[in-house]
Order: structure tokens, then C-alpha cells, then sequence
């Protein structure tokens, strides 16, 4: 993997940049779909590249370890050959679902024994294992075992869990090491900055992970139930130890206006499952603001869901269409919806990238992070 730093913002610290992998170049700043097991829910990959425009998506090590299975994945070729997505891929470590959705877990210095959410099974993740499964996954960029504290935590269970985090971390290095891909294409380390929201954790987490010197970082634990400002705050800080000549991806975030903050903080790739979950029940992102398209106002409003668009599911379909096939159930409703906001999260990045090339990023920002957040 390579990434060029093209140019910084004048007035902020956003970046425009490009990311080179085995599967094909990144343009950043860049919002990643989340295709937890292997799919997007409700879009087709041909949906994801040829209307949504995706570069990236992201596949899970949790679910897919738990399905398919690493035997299927394994005789497929990998997720590239068994999904048909034949772009870049990355997936996260599996860390954040031990946490949050296996039952009766066990965190020791070896791994974590868990239960499948599935069927009950006992299971153990270790940072060596967890190298193994993602290389049998085969994704470009993988990412480092970590524990994912939760919010609110107290400082000493924050403090000794970034610490277990950095350890693992050593641990993920050495293995990748002593192995090789699974399918002859390069697959890069993304270690992860932990700390909760306390500054010092997180400074010291940062410093921990820029000294590692892999070709990425990322930053975990964030987005997950603090203050928007503390999120920034946290970010901040980390983004202006961790080197600048390497790519920073912040985990599971989020809205229009929080990945537009933290462009203008420094970050240069972004996930989350909100333009798919949010379209699937009938809220809309778009220029303008948000669309709550059950609303009884759209029924016979038809104009196109967003004209500054050029995605079909936007600029084809209006209002009131769109709204009447939630109202009626419909299945599409949620397809063209969900293409719909993954149109947008692209296009919002790809102007940001714009603005940061014309140096007029921190200006156009503020216009717009007021006008996203604005409810239609």
C-alpha cells in the first residue's frame, strides 16, 4: 500500500490525498460502505460502483469468521471472489463485535473467549488468530486486534485496556511477520489509538501507535455514546501526533456534519453503518438537510429526493414515490434509500476533496455543517 499526500487545506488541517492498494486507488478524504458479512444491506456491488461510486468497503472479521466461514472463504479465493467486489477492501478486526455483541466474553492477556451471538458457541480471538483470519478474508487493509472500552469508562479499566491494546498490537505485528497473504496481494496493518476520552491516554496511545511505523492508523473508541466535542477534542489531539505522512481512519463515524469536523481535524477515511441503517427506516442526508420521508408532506411532493445529485436513486425517483414505498412496505423503498445515502456520503467527500484542492475547505465547512444538520 501507498498513500500520497497531495495537499493540506489552507485554513484547517484537512488533507487530500490517494491511497494506492493492489485493488485499485483510494481518493481521500474517503467514506467507506460497511458490509459487515460481506454484503451492503439492501445494494448490489454493481449499485456500489456504478451509482453509489464506492472505492472502499469495509467487511467484518467477527460475522464473517462466524459466516460463511473461513473454509468457504478460503476454497472462494477469498471475499474479493466470493462477493464479486473487486475493489479495495478492509476489515475490521472483529474487536468492537466481541464487545458489544458476544455473550458471557472472557478479556485474558492471551485473547478473548467469547460466545457466537448466532448459536452460542464458545470461541477464542487472539491477535495471532485474528492475523490469520482476516489474511484468509483477504482484505487490502486489516486491522489490529484491540479492545474497544466502552463510554463512559473510569481511567484505570481505560488506562489498562489501551495498554492490553498495545501489547496485542505487538503481537499482530510479529505474526503478520511470520506469515504471508493468503492470495499473493500485499494486506496492510492498521494498528488503532485507544484512550477513551481521556486526553493523556489518548496522547500516549497515539505516540505508542505512530512508533510502530506501520503504512496506516487508525483511531478506535470514539463515536460510541460520548459528546460530539469530546469526540473532536479526542480526535484533534491524536491527529496532530500521529504522522502526517500516513493515512488516518476514524472508526465507525458518522454523520454528514461529525465527518466534515473531522476532515477539517485531520482524518482522511471514515466508516458507519448510519446512510444504511438511517435509509432503511426512511431518513434521508441530503443537501439541503435531513428527510424524514414517511412524513405525510412528501405524499405528493414530486420533486426528485435530491436534485443536486447525479445518482439515479436521487434524481429519478421523487418524494412522493420514495415515501409511498415505505408507507406500503415495499422492499425498494429501502434499496433506493440506502443507495440514495451512500450517494451522498460520497459525494460530500469528494467535494470536500475539492474544496481542499481549491484551498477553500474551511470556509465552505461551516456553510455547511449548518445547512446538513437542518430537518426539512
Amino acid at each position: 500500500m501507498n498513500f500520497e499526500l497531495i495537499t493540506t487545506d489552507s485554513g484547517s488541517n484537512a488533507r487530500a490525498g490517494k491511497i494506492t492498494t493492489a485493488h485499485g486507488e483510494i481518493e481521500t478524504p474517503i467514506f467507506m460502505p460497511v458490509g459487515t458479512v460481506g454484503s451492503v444491506k439492501a445494494v448490489t456491488q454493481e449499485q456500489l460502483r456504478d451509482a453509489v461510486k464506492a472505492q472502499i468497503i469495509l467487511g467484518n472479521t467477527y460475522h464473517l469468521y462466524l459466516r460463511p466461514g473461513l473454509e468457504v472463504l478460503s476454497a472462494a479465493g477469498g471475499l474479493h471472489k466470493f462477493n464479486g467486489w473487486h475493489k479495495p477492501i478492509l476489515t475490521d478486526s472483529g474487536g468492537y463485535q466481541v464487545f458489544s455483541l458476544a455473550g458471557n466474553r472472557k478479556i485474558k492477556e492471551e485473547g478473548v473467549v467469547f460466545q457466537s451471538h448466532i448459536d452460542g458457541s464458545k470461541h477464542l480471538f487472539t491477535p495471532e488468530n485474528v492475523m490469520d483470519i482476516q489474511r484468509t478474508i483477504g482484505a487490502d487493509i486489516i486491522m489490529a486486534f484491540d479492545e474497544c472500552p466502552p463510554y463512559p469508562s473510569e481511567y484505570r479499566y481505560a488506562r489498562k485496556s489501551m495498554e492490553l491494546t498495545h501489547r496485542w498490537l505487538n503481537r499482530c505485528i510479529q505474526r503478520l511477520k511470520d506469515t504471508q497473504p493468503a492470495y499473493g496481494h500485499e494486506q496492510t496493518l492498521f494498528p488503532i489509538v485507544q484512550g477513551s476520552t481521556y486526553k493523556d491516554l489518548r496522547a500516549a496511545s497515539a505516540e505508542f501507535i505512530a512508533s510502530r511505523d506501520c503504512a496506516g492508523n487508525a483511531i478506535g473508541g470514539l463515536s460510541v455514546g460520548e459528546p460530539e466535542e469530546d469526540m473532536y477534542e479526542m480526535c484533534g489531539l491524536v491527529c496532530d501526533i500521529l504522522p502526517k505522512e500516513k493515512p488516518r481512519y476514524l472508526m465507525g463515524v458518522g454523520t454528514p456534519w461529525n465527518i466534515l469536523e473531522n476532515i477539517a481535524l485531520g482524518v482522511d477515511m471514515f466508516d458507519c453503518v448510519m446512510p444504511t441503517r438511517n435509509g432503511r427506516n426512511g431518513m434521508l442526508f441530503t443537501w439541503n438537510g435531513v428527510i424524514n420521508i414517511r412524513n405525510k408532506k412528501w405524499a405528493s411532493d414530486f420533486s426528485p429526493v435530491d436534485a443536486s445529485s447525479e445518482c439515479f436513486a436521487t434524481r429519478d425517483y421523487s418524494r412522493a414515490y420514495l415515501r409511498h414505498l415505505f408507507v406500503a412496505g415495499e422492499i425498494l423503498g429501502m434499496t433506493l434509500a440506502s443507495i440514495h445515502n451512500l450517494a451522498f456520503y460520497l459525494e460530500l467527500v469528494q467535494e470536500a476533496r475539492k474544496q481542499i484542492l481549491a484551498g477553500t475547505f474551511a470556509t465552505w465547512k461551516t456553510s455547511m455543517v449548518k445547512q446538513l444538520k437542518t430537518r426539512l
